[in-house]
């Protein structure tokens, strides 16, 4: 199993704080004779606001020697989870977490907001000091 990201806990006491159900820690995606493993797999019990919904979420601190080629290979990974999940869990909405941190210094730059405005990536930003989620792109 892949190594943890070094935001994974926060983001999923963020999450619980948020009121999802963590199901899967990793969330496992099989389709045919391959194997992958996103970070966490999360639902909200009915009655809850988004009631229902269940989500997969890939975690991403962006802590490497290049933020850009951080950025392509989340959205590299992004893109096969995406597709495999649309086959296997079609009902399951991929996001990516990442910290508000990396939000406000990387994301917030005018190139990467084009990038992500032209994936459509949905985002969840965790302020992972308090574990609380600040917000959620769509």
């Amino acid at each position: 199993m892949p190594k943890l990201d070094i935001i994974h806990n926060a983001v999923k006491n963020a999450l619980i704080k948020d009121g999802w159900v963590i199901t899967d820690d990793p969330y496992i995606i099989q389709y045919r004779r391959t194997t992958l493993y996103a970070d966490l797999g999360a639902e909200r019990p009915i009655g809850a606001e988004r009631d229902g919904q269940k989500l997969v979420i890939e975690v991403k601190s962006f802590v490497g020697a290049s933020k850009i080629q951080d950025l392509k290979e989340a959205l590299g990974q992004y893109d096969i989870y995406r597709y495999l999940l649309e086959e296997t869990a079609p009902d399951r909405k991929l996001y990516l977490a990442v910290g508000a941190i990396i939000y406000k210094s990387f994301f917030n730059q005018d190139v990467i907001q084009l990038i992500l405005h032209k994936h459509q990536l949905p985002l969840i930003v965790v302020d992972t000091e308090t574990e609380q989620i600040t917000q959620w792109i769509n």
